[in-house]
């Protein structure tokens, strides 16, 4: 199995309040989970008008699909007009990574 998520941190154009900043951010964060089919929130710069952070996140048992859908979503948001990205981080991660397994847990 394998496990991908992407971070953005984005400065956001000619805003001036939460308000204003909620109808930019919500429905880019809509959008990640409509087109792409994938996780996605609002996950830092909650306080700042002028910045937010967005990840999003998606499970695939074939490695070349995350990338491929972490790519699109990637392109997608740098295609944004309303939005710059300061910083983009992505993660890959697999299920056989950890060979420490930590073991099943029991259900209650």
């Amino acid at each position: 199995m394998w496990v991908g998520w992407i971070e953005f941190d984005l400065r956001l154009g000619d805003v001036h309040s939460l308000k204003e900043k909620r109808a930019i951010v919500r429905p880019i964060v809509n959008e990640l989970r409509r087109r792409f089919s994938v996780s996605a929130a609002e996950t830092d710069s909650l306080d700042l008008y002028r910045r937010a952070g967005i990840g999003g996140s998606l499970v695939s048992i074939d490695r070349a699909h995350v990338v491929e859908v972490l790519d699109a979503v990637e392109r997608w948001m740098a295609d944004r007009p309303e939005v710059e990205i300061l910083v983009a981080h992505r993660h890959l991660a697999s299920s056989a990574d950890d060979e420490a397994d930590q073991g099943e847990l029991p259900f209650a």
